[in-house]
């Protein structure tokens, strides 16, 4: 016979199920990037559109939290990053804040391609193309171990 009174706090069905237990605080980074995401450009949008799901081959992600800064579209398989820049990026002091967080990426091992908003805006399918182009066959293709050593080549 069940018992007449509820579970309490953390117990019952709740606790197998995950509830219950005190929600957990997200990094400032990661709320940034909800954010963004609900409130892409034009241009970003129109990109994603070509991006998502796969259809160019490589997955990426957008507006994607890496370190201390949030980029526009990842790409994990070939640590691509792409930052559409529009007019904002030439003025004031976001050269040198865009510099300074490439810098960080770069230093980390990603690679950065930054691409127009203009570009975007007059052919998404084409820059969708060119990057593809450049995750296919990136310019530095890491060996396939280590060089043979003496005498071993002659086998």
């Amino acid at each position: 016979m069940p018992s007449a009174n509820p579970p309490r706090n953390g117990e019952g069905d709740r606790a197998k199920r995950g509830g219950g237990g005190v929600p957990q605080s997200l990094r400032p980074e990661i709320i940034t990037a909800r954010k963004l995401r609900k409130e892409m450009s034009l241009p970003e949008v129109l990109l994603w559109q070509q991006l998502r799901g796969g259809k160019t081959g490589a997955k990426f992600r957008r507006q994607h939290p890496i370190g201390p800064y949030v980029v526009d579209f990842y790409c994990r398989e070939a640590a691509l990053i792409l930052e559409v820049d529009g007019e904002a990026h030439d003025r004031a002091d976001r050269p040198v804040r865009d510099e300074r967080r490439a810098s960080f990426l770069k230093e980390n091992g990603y690679k950065v391609m930054r691409i127009a908003a203009a570009d975007v805006l007059r052919g998404a399918e084409a820059v969708a193309d060119a990057i593809v182009m450049l995750v296919a066959s990136p310019l530095h293709q890491p060996a396939a171990g280590p060089p043979p050593r003496a005498g071993e080549d002659q086998l």
